[in-house]
């Protein structure tokens, strides 16, 4: 047998090198590139086996661990899971901060390879610098925080271990149903270990997309349930982005007149012009996509888990007839609440039940009440996003401005806040992937580092990230990363000094503005803070508007600019497009002093009977 010898950081690098995809009939590396943050338990290491293959598999540098995990698990979602990216850091609070973003691409179902330092495998020197020390388990380190929001771990004690332990994180990575995080925690003394290592295992491999089809019975029971249905609606989720099916979701959807719902996961499934895309539902939803989804008596649930604001907490599906199919590639996602489960890749699976169907279409009168509903909507978030001239603009009224100075073919960056339910209702993507939201973990300070990944994926695209001024306070750094590396950004950065939708959601449950706005927070002094001045400091071109006529203009000279740009606007932190939504279930207080937290309990119990468990 022939072998290399190599250190295990060595091999580890050799290897991800030789991993390869096939995109649009180009073969390309499957692991695009690696961000990395070097300290004392990487640089030795993983520093010199990068500088090693530098030429193949590139090194990106950061400025924030859980930035970088982020816009690598930003990358994959534009890629659409066809490629990734890995992150590797320091041991102790470099890998603590990916922790964050692991729980992002966990719950989002995100390939992320997270390759932190670990401690000394010997344990000679320890207690290191940054170890974490357990009185009771002497094999506990700071990466077992990893554990709960990884697909799969391993600590490699051993150089050799790294051979299984990789081959079992690439079937994690792209396997459609168990797509998640892998992290592997690198001992720092095993990093630098040589071992024989066989040269098979650095052979190139390519990694195609697997379509599972459905069981023969589950699909004929899929059928008999659809053509039993008087009105049907398909609830469309991110499995179908990642499945590559929205031509599919298309066809199927006319094929057999069925309205098409979205989930912020899902959104830009649909073309959406088309006469049967009713837009977003659930709280976030367009008022005809709730309509329909109450009345309706069969849901197709294709790739989503099905949320509680897709599913309004459960009080969406009204109709005491409805039926739900989940046509899933995770049997855990397909089988819930008692659904009629289509174990199934997203494309393969609506292919098969439409040939299933045949010429079955659902009631003419049904597609009719859609089109009418989907017809007084569009007008409803027409008047929400026209210009307006007030002092402080409502966020819909900004997102009419980069929608008409973008057009919609834009991929547009969002995670936190108001800013998802008003982007959710009313940006208009023109093609699959143009609506880049992260909401399965709704992650505050997502928004500028899932705009490098973004446009890390889609280099020739204009992507806007639209960033409420508390989650830019929460996480800016990669602007400077983004002029660093040319990676040009357009952000809007809309202040409403303070955390206007948890304000909001706050007095909407009978409580007093607290802690929330900055007005209502404990302070001596309110800071003006001057967010463009701040972005300039970080090598952005920057400036701040007072209207939206002036938002206009500098949005379109952001177009033409050379680098990343950061527009900011002060906005109206209680002003909401009241069109839409549904009910939300976050508790009440059982009893207070306060009458209206009494009241609003009262609310609450009114609601929650309309909460279905089955």
């Amino acid at each position: 047998m022939t072998t290399v010898r190599l250190t295990m950081a060595q091999a580890l690098a050799r290897f991800l090198t030789r991993q390869m995809t096939v995109v649009d009939g180009e073969k390309l590396p499957i692991v695009a590139g690696i961000w990395a943050i070097f300290g004392h338990g990487n640089v030795a290491g993983m520093g010199e086996a990068l500088y090693g293959v530098r030429d193949e598999l590139p090194t990106y540098r950061a400025h924030n661990e859980q930035a970088m995990a982020h816009a690598a698990t930003a990358f994959a979602k534009a890629n659409f899971r066809r490629r990734f990216m890995a992150c590797t850091t320091s041991i102790g609070p470099g890998a603590t901060n990916m922790v964050t973003a692991a729980a992002v691409a966990h719950v989002n179902r995100l390939p992320l390879l997270l390759l932190p330092g670990d401690v000394f495998a010997s344990r000679r020197p320890d207690p290191v610098l940054q170890q974490i020390e357990d009185f009771g388990d002497a094999t506990v380190s700071a990466n077992d925080c990893f554990r709960p929001v990884s697909r799969y771990f391993d600590r490699l004690t051993r150089p050799e271990q790294l051979m299984p332990a990789l081959h079992r994180a690439m079937a994690v990575l792209t396997d459609p149903a168990e797509c998640g995080p892998v992290t592997l925690g690198l001992c720092q003394d095993v990093q630098a270990e040589a071992y024989d290592y066989p040269a098979s295992f650095f052979a190139e491999r390519i990694w195609a997309t697997r379509r599972p089809r459905a069981d023969e019975a589950e699909l004929q029971a899929a059928a008999i349930c659809l053509r039993n249905a008087h009105r049907p609606v398909i609830i469309a989720g991110g499995g179908v982005l990642y499945s590559e099916a929205t031509e599919d979701l298309l066809a199927f959807a006319h094929a057999h007149d069925v309205p098409v719902l979205e989930t912020q996961a899902g959104k830009s499934s649909m073309p959406h012009d088309d006469p049967l895309a009713m837009g977003s539902v659930g709280v976030t939803g367009t008022s005809v996509s709730n309509r329909l989804a109450g009345e309706a008596d069969v849901i197709l649930a294709v790739g989503t888990r099905l949320q509680d604001f897709t599913t309004g907490s459960w009080t969406l599906f009204q109709n005491p007839a409805r039926r739900i199919v989940g046509l899933n590639v995770q049997p855990f996602d397909a089988l819930k609440h008692a659904t009629h489960g289509l174990v199934a890749d997203a494309r393969a699976g609506l292919s098969d039940l439409s040939a299933a169907l045949g010429d079955w279409c659902a009631p003419a009168g049904w597609r009719q009440s859609a089109e009418d509903g989907r017809a007084d909507w569009n007008r409803a978030a027409a008047a929400a996003k026209a210009p307006t001239n007030a002092a402080r603009p409502s966020d819909a009224a900004v997102i009419g401005a980069v929608e008409r100075v973008f057009g919609h073919a834009a991929c547009v960056v969002c995670a936190a806040g108001g800013l998802p339910g008003e982007l959710h209702k009313l940006w208009n993507p023109s093609v699959p992937g143009g609506y880049h939201l992260e909401y399965g973990f709704s992650c505050m300070g997502y928004e500028i580092a899932g705009g490098l990944g973004v446009k890390l994926a889609r280099p020739d695209d204009d992507v806007v990230v639209m960033v409420g001024d508390g989650s830019y306070l929460m996480m800016n750094s990669e602007i400077a990363t983004s002029v660093m590396l040319g990676l040009k950004l357009v952000i809007v950065v809309l202040d409403n000094r303070g955390y206007g939708c948890i304000n909001r959601l706050q007095r909407s449950t009978g409580a007093e503005g607290f802690n929330n706005l900055l007005g209502d927070s404990h302070h001596l002094a309110l800071p003006e803070i001057d967010f463009a001045a701040h972005a300039r400091a970080l090598g952005a071109i920057a400036s701040k508007v007072g209207s939206i006529a002036d938002l206009e203009a500098a949005l379109t000279a952001a177009r033409d600019n050379d680098r990343t740009t950061v527009v900011v606007i002060d906005t109206d932190a209680y002003a909401v497009t009241e069109a839409g939504g549904t009910w939300w279930d976050v508790a009440v207080p059982e009893v207070s002093t306060r009458g209206a937290v009494n009241e609003a309990r009262a609310s609450y119990e009114k609601q929650r009977l309309l909460q279905r468990a089955d």
